[in-house]
């Protein structure tokens, strides 16, 4: 168990004119009043005697006291921290008797404990990387964090890509009654080729036919000779057979329709093949990223938490799954009590200002916690209920009949 406070008396600090307190030793102290009554000053008051100098008050001796502050606070380990004097120096005693000073309440006193606001008012990193600092796993959660938000940012730009050749593979046209491969328009040319060349051969014929025929008119003195030319070009002609080049034709020129019916869902086929890998690295990606998370996790199951349920994510501290702006007053005070505790275990106690926030139930249930955590907290609440440990009234306890000036301690006796 840590260091606690077993006692403290305040005189003419600030609004405060003589408090006397004895703190439980775990679980929950409420200072209660009405506002500007002195509550936060015997806070105040406590944060200045064991904080150092830099928590001093602007204007630390009450309005119209001719009286310096006096501060004794003793410490569950014995020592009495003083602080009194026009200079309101500093003085800490051991059971023994021996002096020392700031640096040995140093060693015990976590400042988080002193100024617990200034944990509350950080922004969400900060208080992650207050936990994380505790724990030791601050550079390995970052590195995992890092990581995921490269594979997070290089799996959306393979997303991106995946889904604009998926659209221009849905915008492409396709054929169903297409072949699979084009036909050759090299081919059926050289088949017109040919048969032009034939049917020209046949002309050549039948022309040759007239003329022949025509000599033999003119010329009945070649007549035998022609007659032989004849005969042999007649036969010619009758065995030519002339070819039907039309089905050619429309062949050739249905041929560049259908081709570009199979260049189209070449094209198709070939955007959604890039599509489908695109789709396949995303998904490639998705199960590197949750590879991580789970690494990730384990890293925090692993780790040492000051509080079921309290762990970092994406850099965020988190409680029941809950980041801070959406913990309820008590949850965050429960969570930020934790954490500064871990800070520094030799330091027992916690100080907390305006507990309004809280109802009594949830009061009651934090100093459970509280002191099951064998932790001690000292608060201030505006309130004059039952659930006040003490109440404060112009500046002093209520119902308290100890004089104006408190007893002055002397060297030597506590």
């Amino acid at each position: 168990m840590g260091i606690t406070i077993h006692s403290l008396d305040i005189e003419n600090v600030k609004r405060v004119k003589a408090v006397s307190l004895k703190p439980s030793p775990a679980g929950l102290t409420v200072i209660g009043g009405k506002n500007g009554a002195g509550k936060t000053t015997v806070l105040d008051a406590i944060v200045w005697a064991l904080g150092g100098e830099k928590y001093r008050p602007s204007e630390a001796q009450r309005d119209g006291s001719m009286t310096p502050p006096h501060i004794r606070i003793t410490l569950s380990n014995g020592l009495i921290v003083e602080r009194k004097g026009k200079n309101s120096a500093l003085t800490v005693t051991d059971p023994s008797g021996k002096k020392a000073g700031q640096q040995l309440l140093n060693e015990f006193i976590s400042q988080l404990a002193l100024d617990l606001p200034r944990f509350l008012q950080a922004n969400a990193k900060e208080k992650a990387d207050t936990l994380l600092q505790i724990l030791g796993i601050g550079p390995q959660l970052r590195a995992l964090d890092d990581e995921i938000a490269r594979i997070f940012n290089q799996r959306t730009t393979v997303g991106q890509i995946r889904d604009q050749k998926a659209a221009h593979a849905a915008e492409l046209p396709e054929y169903a009654d297409a072949p699979d491969e084009e036909i050759s328009v090299s081919e059926l040319s050289h088949q017109l080729t040919e048969a032009l060349k034939a049917n020209a051969a046949n002309i050549a014929w039948r022309e040759k036919l007239v003329a022949d025929m025509k000599k033999a008119d003119d010329l009945q003195r070649e007549l035998t000779a022609l007659m032989a030319s004849i005969e042999e070009t007649k036969a010619r002609v009758d065995a030519a057979v002339d070819v039907d080049v039309t089905a050619i034709q429309n062949d050739i020129e249905r041929a560049e329709e259908v081709n570009a019916k199979v260049r189209a869902n070449l094209s198709k086929e070939h955007a959604q093949a890039e599509a489908d890998a695109e789709a396949e690295r995303y998904k490639t990606l998705t199960q590197a990223i949750e590879k991580k998370r789970s690494d990730r996790m384990k890293l925090l199951e692993g780790a040492d938490l000051p509080l079921p349920g309290l762990t970092v994510e994406d850099g965020e501290l988190k409680y029941n799954g809950h980041s801070w702006d959406c913990m309820s007053g008590a949850e965050q005070l429960r969570v930020a009590t934790a954490i500064v505790r871990r800070l520094n275990p030799a330091c027992g106690f916690v100080l907390l200002d305006k507990l309004e926030q809280m109802d009594e139930e949830t009061l009651n249930s934090f100093g459970a916690w509280l002191e099951s955590e064998g932790l001690q907290a000292i608060a201030t609440r505006v309130s004059t209920g039952a659930e006040c440990t003490i109440i404060i009234e112009d500046g002093a306890v209520k119902g308290d009949d100890k004089p104006d000036e408190l007893p002055k301690w002397k060297k030597g006796e506590y």
